[in-house]
Protein backbone atom coordinates (compact mmCIF):
# COMPACT_ATOMS: atom_id res chain seq x y z
CA UNK A 1 0.00 0.00 0.00
CA UNK A 2 2.73 2.36 0.76
CA UNK A 3 4.69 1.22 -2.08
CA UNK A 4 1.36 2.18 -4.26
CA UNK A 5 1.48 6.16 -2.18
CA UNK A 6 4.69 6.75 -3.51
CA UNK A 7 3.97 5.73 -6.76
CA UNK A 8 0.90 8.16 -6.92
CA UNK A 9 3.06 11.10 -5.87
CA UNK A 10 5.51 10.89 -8.37
CA UNK A 11 3.44 10.37 -10.92
CA UNK A 12 1.90 13.79 -9.72
CA UNK A 13 5.00 15.46 -9.42
CA UNK A 14 5.84 14.57 -12.77
CA UNK A 15 2.58 15.85 -14.30
CA UNK A 16 2.69 19.07 -12.67
CA UNK A 17 6.15 19.73 -13.73
CA UNK A 18 5.13 18.83 -17.34
CA UNK A 19 2.33 21.63 -16.36
CA UNK A 20 4.66 24.05 -15.05
CA UNK A 21 7.03 23.82 -17.66
CA UNK A 22 4.45 24.48 -20.31
CA UNK A 23 3.01 27.45 -18.87
CA UNK A 24 6.88 29.04 -18.64
CA UNK A 25 7.71 28.09 -21.97
CA UNK A 26 4.48 29.43 -23.14
CA UNK A 27 5.22 32.96 -21.40
CA UNK A 28 8.90 33.26 -22.66
CA UNK A 29 7.44 32.49 -26.58
CA UNK A 30 4.85 35.68 -26.06
CA UNK A 31 5.76 38.05 -23.45
CA UNK A 32 9.38 38.02 -24.03
CA UNK A 33 11.41 38.69 -26.67
CA UNK A 34 14.57 36.33 -25.27
CA UNK A 35 13.53 33.43 -28.20
CA UNK A 36 12.53 35.25 -30.29
CA UNK A 37 16.30 37.14 -30.60
CA UNK A 38 17.62 33.76 -31.31
CA UNK A 39 15.32 32.18 -33.57
CA UNK A 40 12.70 34.70 -34.73
CA UNK A 41 9.05 35.33 -33.89
CA UNK A 42 7.21 33.55 -37.02
CA UNK A 43 4.21 35.66 -38.35
CA UNK A 44 2.89 34.53 -41.56
CA UNK A 45 5.41 33.00 -42.36
CA UNK A 46 8.08 35.72 -42.38
CA UNK A 47 10.43 35.72 -39.93
CA UNK A 48 11.49 39.14 -38.05
CA UNK A 49 13.79 40.37 -35.43
CA UNK A 50 12.85 43.34 -33.22
CA UNK A 51 15.13 46.71 -32.60
CA UNK A 52 13.47 48.67 -30.44
CA UNK A 53 10.25 49.95 -31.12
CA UNK A 54 11.38 48.76 -34.96
CA UNK A 55 10.85 45.63 -36.41
CA UNK A 56 12.38 44.11 -39.65
CA UNK A 57 12.75 40.83 -41.12
CA UNK A 58 15.14 38.89 -40.47
CA UNK A 59 18.08 39.17 -43.43
CA UNK A 60 16.28 42.68 -44.53
CA UNK A 61 18.56 45.69 -45.59
CA UNK A 62 16.15 48.28 -43.86
CA UNK A 63 18.48 48.67 -40.95
CA UNK A 64 21.45 49.39 -43.59
CA UNK A 65 19.42 51.79 -45.95
CA UNK A 66 18.36 53.73 -42.58
CA UNK A 67 22.10 54.37 -41.96
CA UNK A 68 22.43 55.97 -45.48
CA UNK A 69 19.30 56.85 -46.50
CA UNK A 70 18.94 60.59 -45.39
CA UNK A 71 22.81 61.14 -46.68
CA UNK A 72 21.97 60.55 -50.18
CA UNK A 73 21.14 63.34 -52.74
CA UNK A 74 19.81 64.00 -56.07
CA UNK A 75 22.01 66.19 -58.70
CA UNK A 76 20.63 68.58 -60.68
CA UNK A 77 23.45 70.04 -63.27
CA UNK A 78 22.36 73.30 -65.37
CA UNK A 79 23.77 75.30 -67.95
CA UNK A 80 21.78 78.80 -68.75
CA UNK A 81 19.22 77.58 -66.70
CA UNK A 82 18.72 74.32 -68.23
CA UNK A 83 19.03 71.15 -66.92
CA UNK A 84 21.65 69.26 -68.41
CA UNK A 85 22.46 65.97 -66.45
CA UNK A 86 21.03 64.70 -62.74
CA UNK A 87 23.12 62.41 -60.74
CA UNK A 88 23.20 61.30 -57.14
CA UNK A 89 25.44 62.59 -54.20
CA UNK A 90 25.79 61.64 -50.62
CA UNK A 91 27.44 63.19 -47.48
CA UNK A 92 30.92 62.03 -46.59
CA UNK A 93 31.62 64.99 -43.92
CA UNK A 94 30.76 68.49 -42.57
CA UNK A 95 32.39 71.13 -41.05
CA UNK A 96 31.46 74.48 -39.13
CA UNK A 97 29.64 75.66 -41.34
CA UNK A 98 29.21 73.65 -44.39
CA UNK A 99 28.42 69.86 -45.33
CA UNK A 100 30.61 68.09 -48.43
CA UNK A 101 29.30 65.73 -50.84
CA UNK A 102 30.90 63.33 -53.46
CA UNK A 103 29.70 62.63 -56.87
CA UNK A 104 30.71 61.51 -60.12
CA UNK A 105 32.70 64.42 -62.41
CA UNK A 106 30.74 63.58 -65.55
CA UNK A 107 27.46 64.47 -63.16
CA UNK A 108 27.97 68.24 -62.92
CA UNK A 109 31.02 68.83 -65.33
CA UNK A 110 30.10 71.85 -67.78
CA UNK A 111 27.21 73.13 -65.28
CA UNK A 112 26.82 76.70 -64.31
CA UNK A 113 24.72 76.04 -61.57
CA UNK A 114 24.11 73.12 -59.46
CA UNK A 115 20.86 72.29 -57.06
CA UNK A 116 20.82 68.65 -54.43
CA UNK A 117 17.32 67.73 -53.79
CA UNK A 118 17.65 66.12 -49.78
CA UNK A 119 15.72 63.11 -48.71
CA UNK A 120 13.10 65.39 -47.47
CA UNK A 121 12.32 66.89 -50.64
CA UNK A 122 14.02 70.24 -49.69
CA UNK A 123 16.05 71.85 -52.67
CA UNK A 124 19.62 73.30 -51.99
CA UNK A 125 22.09 75.07 -53.79
CA UNK A 126 25.18 73.47 -54.17
CA UNK A 127 28.90 74.83 -54.80
CA UNK A 128 30.95 72.66 -56.89
CA UNK A 129 34.17 73.18 -55.44
CA UNK A 130 37.00 70.66 -57.03
CA UNK A 131 36.22 67.88 -59.70
CA UNK A 132 38.65 65.97 -61.96
CA UNK A 133 38.49 63.85 -65.21
CA UNK A 134 40.00 60.86 -65.12
CA UNK A 135 38.80 60.39 -61.53
CA UNK A 136 35.45 60.99 -62.55
CA UNK A 137 34.89 62.54 -58.79
CA UNK A 138 33.45 65.76 -57.67
CA UNK A 139 33.01 67.40 -54.48
CA UNK A 140 29.87 69.63 -53.76
CA UNK A 141 29.34 71.64 -50.80
CA UNK A 142 26.52 72.86 -49.38
CA UNK A 143 24.78 74.65 -45.66
CA UNK A 144 25.37 72.49 -43.14
CA UNK A 145 21.92 73.06 -41.87
CA UNK A 146 20.21 71.39 -44.54
CA UNK A 147 22.50 68.23 -43.75
CA UNK A 148 20.39 65.59 -42.84
CA UNK A 149 22.92 62.88 -42.09
CA UNK A 150 26.02 61.60 -42.93
CA UNK A 151 27.26 58.64 -44.11
CA UNK A 152 29.49 56.02 -42.37
CA UNK A 153 32.53 55.40 -44.76
CA UNK A 154 34.10 51.61 -45.18
CA UNK A 155 36.58 49.65 -46.57
CA UNK A 156 36.27 47.91 -50.09
CA UNK A 157 39.71 46.36 -49.59
CA UNK A 158 37.40 43.94 -47.00
CA UNK A 159 34.98 43.00 -49.24
CA UNK A 160 34.89 39.30 -50.10
CA UNK A 161 33.04 37.72 -53.44
CA UNK A 162 29.63 37.40 -52.92
CA UNK A 163 29.21 39.74 -50.08
CA UNK A 164 25.86 41.62 -50.22
CA UNK A 165 25.89 45.08 -52.01
CA UNK A 166 23.15 47.18 -51.82
CA UNK A 167 22.84 51.35 -53.66
CA UNK A 168 20.74 54.07 -53.09
CA UNK A 169 19.84 56.67 -56.18
CA UNK A 170 18.05 58.68 -58.46
CA UNK A 171 17.59 56.65 -61.39
CA UNK A 172 16.21 58.43 -64.08
CA UNK A 173 16.04 61.24 -62.09
CA UNK A 174 13.43 63.32 -60.08
CA UNK A 175 10.14 60.82 -59.82
CA UNK A 176 13.13 57.75 -58.81
CA UNK A 177 15.07 59.38 -56.44
CA UNK A 178 15.98 57.54 -53.54
CA UNK A 179 15.22 53.89 -55.27
CA UNK A 180 17.33 51.12 -53.18
CA UNK A 181 18.71 48.17 -55.07
CA UNK A 182 20.99 45.62 -53.46
CA UNK A 183 22.86 42.48 -55.18
CA UNK A 184 26.30 40.84 -54.47
CA UNK A 185 30.04 42.12 -55.23
CA UNK A 186 30.81 40.40 -58.85
CA UNK A 187 34.27 41.16 -59.29
CA UNK A 188 37.21 43.41 -57.66
CA UNK A 189 40.12 44.98 -58.80
CA UNK A 190 38.36 45.18 -62.54
CA UNK A 191 40.26 46.81 -65.13
CA UNK A 192 37.94 48.86 -66.98
CA UNK A 193 38.97 51.11 -70.25
CA UNK A 194 37.10 54.51 -69.97
CA UNK A 195 36.63 57.49 -71.82
CA UNK A 196 36.86 61.27 -70.58
CA UNK A 197 35.39 64.63 -72.41
CA UNK A 198 33.50 62.62 -74.76
CA UNK A 199 36.19 61.49 -76.52
CA UNK A 200 35.18 58.22 -78.91
CA UNK A 201 38.30 56.94 -77.58
CA UNK A 202 39.18 54.98 -74.37
CA UNK A 203 41.54 57.49 -72.83
CA UNK A 204 42.68 55.61 -69.33
CA UNK A 205 41.83 52.60 -67.71
CA UNK A 206 40.31 52.88 -64.28
CA UNK A 207 40.72 50.03 -61.28
CA UNK A 208 36.68 49.59 -60.26
CA UNK A 209 34.86 47.04 -58.30
CA UNK A 210 32.25 45.08 -60.24
CA UNK A 211 28.69 44.28 -58.33
CA UNK A 212 24.92 43.12 -60.35
CA UNK A 213 22.74 45.55 -58.22
CA UNK A 214 20.90 47.30 -60.80
CA UNK A 215 22.58 51.05 -61.36
CA UNK A 216 20.75 53.00 -64.43
CA UNK A 217 21.29 56.79 -65.56
CA UNK A 218 20.98 58.92 -62.32
CA UNK A 219 22.61 56.25 -60.19
CA UNK A 220 25.84 57.86 -61.27
CA UNK A 221 27.98 59.41 -58.54
CA UNK A 222 25.58 57.27 -55.84
CA UNK A 223 27.07 55.21 -53.07
CA UNK A 224 27.36 51.57 -53.18
CA UNK A 225 27.11 50.00 -49.45
CA UNK A 226 28.18 46.90 -47.92
CA UNK A 227 25.43 45.30 -45.43
CA UNK A 228 26.31 47.55 -42.21
CA UNK A 229 25.72 50.58 -44.35
CA UNK A 230 28.98 52.27 -44.87
CA UNK A 231 30.30 53.64 -48.10
CA UNK A 232 32.74 51.49 -49.91
CA UNK A 233 32.67 53.26 -53.72
CA UNK A 234 31.11 55.31 -55.88
CA UNK A 235 28.64 54.37 -58.63
CA UNK A 236 29.89 55.35 -62.02
CA UNK A 237 27.48 54.59 -64.83
CA UNK A 238 30.27 56.02 -67.15
CA UNK A 239 31.46 52.35 -66.74
CA UNK A 240 28.27 50.81 -68.15
CA UNK A 241 28.50 50.03 -71.45
CA UNK A 242 24.70 49.44 -72.65
CA UNK A 243 25.04 46.33 -74.24
CA UNK A 244 25.27 44.60 -70.70
CA UNK A 245 23.28 43.23 -68.52
CA UNK A 246 24.05 42.98 -64.71
CA UNK A 247 27.54 44.31 -64.80
CA UNK A 248 27.69 47.73 -62.79
CA UNK A 249 30.96 49.43 -61.60
CA UNK A 250 31.86 51.72 -58.91
CA UNK A 251 34.82 53.49 -57.75
CA UNK A 252 36.59 52.06 -54.51
CA UNK A 253 36.09 54.28 -51.68
CA UNK A 254 39.81 54.27 -50.52
CA UNK A 255 40.84 55.73 -53.87
CA UNK A 256 38.42 58.54 -53.52
CA UNK A 257 39.31 59.91 -50.28
CA UNK A 258 42.52 59.50 -50.90
CA UNK A 259 41.98 62.45 -52.96
CA UNK A 260 38.85 64.38 -51.23
CA UNK A 261 41.30 67.11 -49.77
CA UNK A 262 42.76 67.65 -53.24
CA UNK A 263 39.42 68.37 -54.48
CA UNK A 264 37.88 69.95 -51.73
CA UNK A 265 40.45 73.20 -51.94
CA UNK A 266 39.82 73.41 -55.57
CA UNK A 267 42.94 72.37 -56.81
CA UNK A 268 43.86 70.64 -59.94
CA UNK A 269 44.79 67.34 -59.24
CA UNK A 270 48.65 67.39 -60.48
CA UNK A 271 49.00 64.39 -62.45
CA UNK A 272 52.71 63.12 -63.94
CA UNK A 273 53.05 63.37 -66.96
CA UNK A 274 56.23 61.75 -69.59
CA UNK A 275 56.07 64.56 -72.16
CA UNK A 276 55.16 63.01 -75.37
CA UNK A 277 52.18 62.96 -78.33
CA UNK A 278 51.21 59.51 -78.60
CA UNK A 279 48.90 57.04 -80.78
CA UNK A 280 48.20 53.39 -79.89
CA UNK A 281 49.60 51.09 -82.59
CA UNK A 282 46.34 50.00 -84.14
CA UNK A 283 45.31 53.75 -84.92
CA UNK A 284 47.20 52.78 -88.48
CA UNK A 285 45.46 56.15 -89.91
CA UNK A 286 46.82 58.46 -87.52
CA UNK A 287 50.10 56.69 -87.56
CA UNK A 288 49.81 57.03 -91.28
CA UNK A 289 49.29 61.21 -91.19
CA UNK A 290 52.33 61.44 -88.96
CA UNK A 291 54.19 58.95 -91.74
CA UNK A 292 54.71 56.39 -89.00
CA UNK A 293 55.44 52.98 -90.16
CA UNK A 294 55.47 50.29 -87.13
CA UNK A 295 56.21 46.53 -87.11
CA UNK A 296 53.29 44.54 -88.48
CA UNK A 297 54.39 42.06 -85.62
CA UNK A 298 53.88 44.58 -83.20
CA UNK A 299 50.35 44.08 -81.44
CA UNK A 300 50.27 46.44 -78.57
CA UNK A 301 51.89 49.60 -77.50
CA UNK A 302 51.80 52.79 -77.40
CA UNK A 303 53.83 54.81 -80.24
CA UNK A 304 55.71 58.00 -79.81
CA UNK A 305 54.24 60.53 -82.20
CA UNK A 306 56.33 63.58 -80.48
CA UNK A 307 58.78 64.28 -77.45
CA UNK A 308 58.22 67.64 -76.31
CA UNK A 309 60.83 69.83 -76.08
CA UNK A 310 62.10 70.24 -72.31
CA UNK A 311 60.53 67.26 -71.01
CA UNK A 312 61.51 64.11 -69.03
CA UNK A 313 61.12 61.59 -72.46
CA UNK A 314 62.98 64.09 -74.60
CA UNK A 315 65.81 64.13 -72.36
CA UNK A 316 65.83 60.28 -71.94
CA UNK A 317 66.42 60.02 -75.92
CA UNK A 318 62.57 58.91 -76.51
CA UNK A 319 61.58 59.89 -80.89
CA UNK A 320 59.33 59.80 -83.20
CA UNK A 321 58.42 56.29 -84.08
CA UNK A 322 59.48 54.19 -80.71
CA UNK A 323 56.97 52.12 -79.36
CA UNK A 324 56.45 51.91 -75.87
CA UNK A 325 55.70 48.42 -74.61
CA UNK A 326 56.16 48.60 -70.97
CA UNK A 327 56.33 51.31 -68.34
CA UNK A 328 58.13 50.00 -65.39
CA UNK A 329 57.95 46.67 -66.02
CA UNK A 330 54.24 46.50 -66.60
CA UNK A 331 52.85 46.15 -70.23
CA UNK A 332 51.82 48.19 -71.85
CA UNK A 333 48.31 47.79 -74.18
CA UNK A 334 47.46 51.15 -74.98
CA UNK A 335 47.57 54.69 -74.11
CA UNK A 336 44.54 53.89 -71.54
CA UNK A 337 47.12 51.17 -69.73
CA UNK A 338 49.91 53.53 -69.76
CA UNK A 339 48.05 56.36 -68.14
CA UNK A 340 46.65 54.23 -65.56
CA UNK A 341 50.68 52.84 -64.51
CA UNK A 342 51.76 56.55 -64.69
CA UNK A 343 48.78 57.61 -62.51
CA UNK A 344 50.34 55.08 -60.07
CA UNK A 345 53.52 57.52 -59.77
CA UNK A 346 53.99 60.97 -58.70
CA UNK A 347 55.47 63.97 -60.22
CA UNK A 348 59.41 64.06 -59.95
CA UNK A 349 59.72 60.11 -59.76
CA UNK A 350 61.94 58.32 -62.29
CA UNK A 351 60.88 55.60 -63.73
CA UNK A 352 61.88 53.08 -66.42
CA UNK A 353 60.35 52.57 -70.01
CA UNK A 354 60.74 50.05 -72.37
CA UNK A 355 59.99 50.72 -76.08
CA UNK A 356 60.87 49.09 -79.13
CA UNK A 357 62.99 50.86 -82.18
CA UNK A 358 64.24 49.86 -85.56
CA UNK A 359 63.27 46.28 -84.23
CA UNK A 360 65.52 45.88 -81.19
CA UNK A 361 64.19 46.24 -77.50
CA UNK A 362 65.14 49.00 -75.53
CA UNK A 363 65.34 51.06 -71.63
CA UNK A 364 65.59 54.56 -70.91
CA UNK A 365 65.14 56.33 -67.63
CA UNK A 366 62.40 59.12 -67.42
CA UNK A 367 61.68 61.40 -64.96
CA UNK A 368 58.21 62.36 -64.85
CA UNK A 369 56.63 66.05 -65.25
CA UNK A 370 53.75 67.58 -64.04
CA UNK A 371 50.68 68.18 -66.19
CA UNK A 372 50.30 71.75 -64.93
CA UNK A 373 53.83 72.63 -66.06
Amino acid sequence: MKKKKETIKMMFIITFSFVIGGVVMFSLLKWTPIVSEVLGTTTGGTVVTKNETQVYEKGSLAASVDKIYDATTLVKSYEKDQVISTGTAFVYKTDNKYGYLLTNNHVVSGADKVTVTMSNDEEVDGKVLGGDEYLDLAVIQIAKEKVKLVSNIGSSENMKLGDTVFTVGSPMGYEYRGSVTSGILSGKDRMVSVSVSNSASNDWVMRVLQLDASINPGNSGGPLLNVNGEVIGICSLKLVDDDIEGMGFAIPIEYAMSHVKTLEAGKKIEWPVLGIEMANVTDTALLYRNRIIVDEKIKEGVVVINATDGSGAKAAGLKKGDVIIKLSGKEIKDYAYLRYELYQHQAGDTIEITYIRDGKQKTAKVKLGKSSE
